[in-house]
């Protein structure tokens, strides 16, 4: 197998995995940018910055003004004042954030389970083992 044929085939499953997660988040109220931004928040130690939390999910600052502008309507977010730095906000995720953030993790998994229900847990094991090979050189 040629090398392109590899990436293209894992764009393809990469771009299956997208589509099946962001179908799983449709029922949950969420898109894909909202899922991501309430798991870093949901895994963070303590309320974090606007800036911190673009920077993890490495995009402009300006793009997650949205993403938060949603997430604060829905109730699952909520922005502060930074006591540390007035001119800064500090986003806090709520306790029905944390619990969505838990759904929608739940969402990929299940559609990780799907996608790659047709290997054996053996495949499975190999698979995973492979990719974490090709992401360790990146570290």
């Amino acid at each position: 197998m040629a090398e392109k044929e590899l990436a293209e085939l894992l764009f393809l499953v990469g771009k299956r995995l997208r589509h099946g997660y962001a179908h799983r988040l449709v029922p949950l109220g969420l898109n894909p940018g909202q899922a991501r931004a309430l798991r870093a928040l949901a895994d963070a130690e303590r309320p974090m910055r606007m800036v911190r939390l673009a920077d993890e999910l490495r995009i402009v600052p300006r793009s997650l003004t949205p993403v938060v502008d949603a997430l604060e309507e829905a109730g699952l977010v909520r922005r502060e004042v930074d006591p540390a730095n007035r001119r800064s906000t500090l986003l806090v995720i709520t306790p029905e954030g944390r619990e969505l953030a838990e759904q929608a993790r739940d969402a990929r998994r299940r559609a990780g389970e799907e996608l790659f229900e047709v290997l054996s847990e053996e495949q499975r094991g190999q698979l995973g083992e492979l990719l974490m090979l090709v992401d360790a050189q990146f570290r």
